[in-house]
């Protein structure tokens, strides 16, 4: 297959550079990476064995075609760029698959693509990278992905068929929506509380950032699970996450918290997407992961006061932090 890869930051580099490695014809579409990439490809750093590979590179959708499968890789902070830089990458036959957190990804691609060609992915992956072109692959890697519209079909299992022989452990979920939920259960805890954990467990418990608030260091994995008082509010939240997805009737089993968190513990000092991005200095990735599922929640009814005084903390936190992006 032909893959155009949009969104070549640690997420779409290492799952470019796997598809890449297994002999398909994989282009990156690059902006400040796109010299280093060029000359001198991709670097994988793992457990599970380096490589390297030499995709091929372009700066510009037009210059890489019409592709069978796009690959998003985007930060949802740059959603807003999707009409720009799709459209010379999508035939009539293409398969868009989103791997981007959160909610409301697959619904702003259909609105301008068609459902029909749109894809939903979740990466249970830790990956960061660490210079261009370069990529350190802490652990895990799956990939769970469904339609957007209906019941999986017969390109659904090509594309997971493709992943997995690549070496991506990879599954077809009858029900995207459920499988982001239970995804969220991960990611709104770990994201969320990596961040607001900076101005201390008060601030976040109460909802209330102190007028003098001092920013302490983010909170990889293993501090939010060693100190109990924090590990207390990640089940918490999850529990939350669980009561609005199985009020939205995706039948989501309470036991995925304790799953989640049984997942996590081995992974040592973790930090997750979103307080890599927040140490940057960057936008964070606020609306799909936690305004929505916010959203969501009132709409059905749900009461999420963890959640809601989450929000309110880090939106205080990213407009201290954020600096302009290009």
């Amino acid at each position: 297959m032909k893959i155009g890869i949009v969104g070549c930051g640690a997420l779409g580099s290492y799952y470019g550079a796997k598809l890449c490695r297994d002999g398909q014809e994989v282009h990156f579409l690059l902006r400040s990476d796109y010299e280093v990439v060029r000359r001198r490809g991709v670097e994988i750093i793992s457990d599970e064995g380096n490589f390297h590979v030499n995709p091929k590179c372009a700066q510009r959708p037009e210059d890489i075609g019409i592709c069978d499968v796009v690959l998003i890789g985007l930060k949802t902070t740059a959603n807003h760029q999707f009409a720009k830089l799709l459209p010379p990458l999508i035939g009539e036959n293409t398969a868009i698959l989103t791997l981007q957190n959160g909610l409301g990804n697959e619904e702003q691609l259909a609105a301008l693509f068609g459902g029909e060609k749109v894809l939903g992915g979740l990466c249970y992956v830790c990956v960061n990278r660490v210079g261009p072109g370069k990529i350190h692959h802490v652990g895990d890697g799956k990939i769970v992905m469904g339609e957007f519209k209906g019941w999986p079909e017969p390109r659904t299992h090509d594309i997971a068929s493709m992943i997995r022989h690549s070496g991506v452990p990879c599954v077809v979920s009858e029900s995207i929506a459920k499988s982001r939920w239970e995804k969220l259960v991960w990611n709104i805890p770990f994201n969320g509380l990596g961040v607001a954990g900076t101005v201390g467990y008060e601030a976040v418990l109460s909802g209330h950032l102190p007028p003098d608030a001092k920013l302490g260091p983010c909170l990889p994995t293993n501090i939010l699970l060693e100190d109990q008082k924090w590990e207390t509010l990640v089940t918490e939240l999850m529990f939350e996450t669980i009561a609005v997805a199985n009020a939205l009737g995706l039948k989501v089993p309470e036991a995925t918290a304790e799953q989640q968190i049984a997942r996590t513990r081995p992974i040592g000092a973790y930090k997750a997407s979103t307080v890599v991005d927040f140490e940057r200095g960057l936008a964070l990735e606020s609306d799909s992961l936690f305004f929505e599922p916010l959203r969501q929640a009132e709409k059905a009814g749900v009461a999420t006061p963890r959640l809601k005084n989450l929000c309110t903390i880090l939106t205080a936190l990213d407009a201290m932090q954020r600096k302009p992006t290009v």
